[in-house]
């Protein structure tokens, strides 16, 4: 039998995103892991990814590093241009821009709109492009398709807009058979575990002051944070983190700095309680995704996405609320039935994000844009 043909699909990034082991953030992590061919069959389409020069390695993926360009002013259009340039030898069928909606625009004047889909993997009424509801009614009509990670995303796209129809939601996923062996509740180390970016939005800063109360309390356990300012090793000192640094060594917690992803994974599969005390409306909550996937028992807030993610598996905090985040502390690290509760509950739950269907979502999109 003749093998079919694999249709051609082009994944934009960002202008700022790494995509290597050293490098990449969430959303280039997301797309290879959907991309790579190692972990399922082939499929029906075939994946390059577009994206800046990157100065370390990459993913073992097909990559296109986007080349840098003079003219026109303005790093966003030259960015654009050099991506034009990149896509046109390669003669997509479809091109998937993420988190870029002016990007998308863009590319709409030089290809065929209803071959190109916008993901969205942040609030779209921040960005260049889509601040106004007007914006976003013309992106919709356009565009073959709107995708957010999240319920919560596609409510801030349609805002204020009429006769729109709601985005595709298509979430975040992990591949759970790659992840580190989950230990048992009983066999996990006394640990709580802030993974993420040491930022405010994320409520660093309000982690450590939890802990600062929590840990006189719980003899035996310990606090770490894995993390930096960026997703790299090379994070800059920020007035944040420089500030946080004295307050964490006075609260009796270890900051681990930057680690690889897989670091961060075997971490979450060997420690009791994860903390993700986030003051941002977050788009989604893969952080939360990962912790849940590992078996680690989850505190978290409901923040935007998080509110539908973490329902009924997690303990709700608020991030302003630090003697509410130390007494969930105390009161889960002294009650190992809840912990072992919320474990279950939390690995249940992470079944739902997996990868194969992931991408038969993914396919099944592609598929419908590709209809004539």
């Amino acid at each position: 039998m003749a093998e079919v043909e694999r249709r051609h699909v082009a994944v934009v990034l960002p202008p700022r995103e790494g995509f290597g082991p050293q490098s990449a953030g969430a959303i280039a992590l997301l797309q290879a892991r959907l991309a790579d061919p190692g972990s399922a069959p082939a499929g029906p389409f075939a994946v390059t990814v577009l994206g800046a020069r990157q100065d370390g390695p990459v993913f073992p993926l097909p990559y296109v590093p986007v080349l840098d360009s003079w003219w026109p002013p303005g790093s966003d259009a030259r960015y654009a241009a050099g991506l034009r340039r990149a896509l046109l030898p390669l003669r997509p069928a479809l091109i998937e821009v993420h988190n870029r909606p002016d990007l998308a625009r863009r590319l709409a004047a030089w290809f065929p709109p209803q071959r190109i889909a916008l993901f969205l993997h942040n609030d779209p009424r921040g960005m260049r492009g889509a601040k106004t509801a007007a914006h976003r009614s013309a992106l919709s009509r356009r565009l073959g398709a709107v995708v957010c990670v999240s319920a919560f995303l596609a409510r801030c796209w349609t805002e204020g807009t009429s006769g729109l129809p709601a985005p595709r939601v298509l979430p975040n996923c992990l591949d759970l058979c790659r992840l580190p062996p989950a230990l048992a509740p009983e066999q996990r180390a006394p640990r709580i575990v802030f993974a993420g970016r040491l930022v405010a939005d994320k409520g660093a800063d309000s982690f450590v002051a939890a802990c600062a109360e929590a840990l006189p309390l719980l003899p035996g356990w310990e606090a770490v944070m894995i993390g930096a300012d960026r997703f790299r090793p090379d994070s800059p000192e920020t007035p944040f983190t420089e500030a946080l640094r004295p307050r964490a060594q006075a609260a009796g917690v270890r900051l681990l700095g930057y680690q690889d992803h897989e670091s961060v994974m075997v971490e979450l599969s060997r420690a009791a309680i994860a903390v993700l005390p986030s003051r941002w409306q977050e788009p989604f909550g893969l952080a939360a995704l990962e912790a849940m996937a590992n078996g680690a028992a989850l505190i978290a807030t409901r923040r935007g996405g998080l509110a539908e993610l973490t329902e009924d598996v997690s303990v709700p905090i608020e991030a302003e609320d630090v003697a509410g985040i130390a007494q969930a502390i105390v009161g889960l690290a002294r009650d190992p039935k809840r912990r072992a509760s919320l474990s279950q509950a939390g690995l249940e739950r992470a079944r739902a994000y997996d990868l194969p269907a992931a991408r038969r979502q993914l396919d099944q999109l592609r598929m419908e844009l590709l209809r004539p």
